[in-house]
């Protein structure tokens, strides 16, 4: 007899980043699919004493079950950091920390959609939002973006015309998968729609401490006249994302909503990892650290664009994000970046086809790049490669 399960389950399918994460695992491939951070960059040895310091001076603390909410110092640093950098005002009551940035967009599902409501995203946007989200039931509606951001004429005729819109769902500064970034005005003319349409606005940040060159630039959160916006940050790409600590971050008492859910999830996050991370935190200098992140990913996104530019069809169109991990790729109307990755795999090159970006209609035609995990002459012959295979597939289609 065959077992019932839930409706939602009808809504999910694989990863398609995660599936090809499965081929890239050997080493002689070279690997421009994942957002992996260069493991190269942990910090294994500062992790190694801080592990020794918090057992020898808190050892059954750190083994012991904690606050839903995490590990409060801990929160602190996340509050002060994101006042000091984003224009924000919270305090530690204002962030939970969750498993990871993605833990706090499942969240939002649970506290904020029920079936057949709506969720406003970027065209394209972060395809494990889309995952998140869709399992409870939501459609989505896919608001036309550009360079600066989502344009906001379209973003309010959405919110005018469309009845049940839960959620604006963003990620305004070096935008997965795309790597661009809002301007200001945008982000001001999000917060301002935001209040007056009475919509939840999740802006995703786990890549904003990134950048290579151009001014940081303040939060949709510090234009937030009514408590409606929520931000999410991760540690994942700043120190190592096997810690799996990331947060969410906004009014109190929507906050409270958010830890009754975590609760019926998993309790908490892990204790001993979140204090671990607190004390790196206060005995070294994280923004140091940053800083050599920044001039690696910096340098590999140079190579990157420079070998776009020398090995890539006139006829290509890319991104050239000041930050953050990707770059975006359009090809001409009627190439499939799918067959483009099939011949890809077979020369041991691999990326991620764009469509799977889309919520709704797929763009077969766009594909992301990562450019943090190779080394530069990876990335240079990865990209020369990829630049035949693009090259002959154009050929084909004239």
């Amino acid at each position: 007899m065959e077992l019932n399960f839930a409706k939602r389950m009808s809504f999910l399918k694989a990863s398609e980043i995660r599936e090809i994460l499965k081929v890239t695992e050997r080493e002689d491939v070279i690997s421009f699919a994942g957002g992996l951070p260069a493991p190269e960059l942990f910090p294994v040895a500062e992790i190694r004493e801080m592990c020794r310091i918090v057992l020898d001076e808190a050892g059954t603390k750190a083994l012991q079950y904690t606050t839903t909410e995490g590990y409060a110092p801990l929160r602190e640093w996340i509050a002060r950091r994101m006042n000091e950098r984003l224009g924000t005002a919270f305090d530690r009551d204002d962030v939970l920390i969750t498993h990871g940035s993605q833990q706090g967009l499942d969240l939002t599902g649970k506290v904020f959609l029920d079936e057949g409501d709506v969720v406003l995203c970027e065209s394209p946007t972060y395809l494990a939002a889309i995952s998140a989200f869709r399992a409870y039931g939501c459609r989505f509606i896919e608001i036309p973006t550009d360079g600066n951001g989502m344009l906001p004429d379209a973003l309010e005729d959405a919110l005018r015309a469309t009845e049940n819109v839960k959620l604006i769902y963003v990620i305004p500064t070096f935008q997965n998968p795309t790597g661009r970034t809002w301007s200001l005005e945008r982000r001001r003319k999000l917060a301002e729609l935001s209040a007056r349409y009475g919509v939840a606005v999740v802006e995703d940040n786990p890549y904003g401490e990134l950048r290579f060159e151009g001014e940081h630039l303040p939060s949709v959160k510090s234009f937030d006249t009514a408590g409606n916006v929520l931000c999410t940050g991760s540690f994942s790409k700043i120190f190592c994302p096997g810690f799996r600590i990331g947060w969410i971050a906004g009014d109190k008492d929507i906050i409270r909503r958010y830890v009754l859910v975590k609760q019926g999830t998993d309790l908490q996050c892990n204790t001993f990892a979140q204090m671990v991370l607190a004390e790196y935190l206060k005995r070294y200098d994280i923004d140091r650290h940053i800083e050599k992140i920044v001039e690696v990913y910096k340098r590999r996104r140079d190579v990157a664009v420079e070998s776009m530019e020398r090995y890539f069809p006139d006829r290509i169109e890319f991104t050239r994000p000041e930050g953050g991990l990707f770059t975006w790729i359009e090809l001409p109307e009627g190439i499939s970046a799918r067959r483009i990755l099939d011949d890809c795999l077979k020369q041991k090159i691999a990326f991620v086809p764009g469509g799977s970006f889309y919520p709704n209609v797929h763009r077969e035609n766009t594909f992301r790049l990562n450019y943090s995990n190779m080394p530069e002459d990876r990335i240079e012959k990865g990209l020369r490669v990829l630049g035949e295979v693009v090259k002959a597939h154009l050929r084909e289609s004239e």
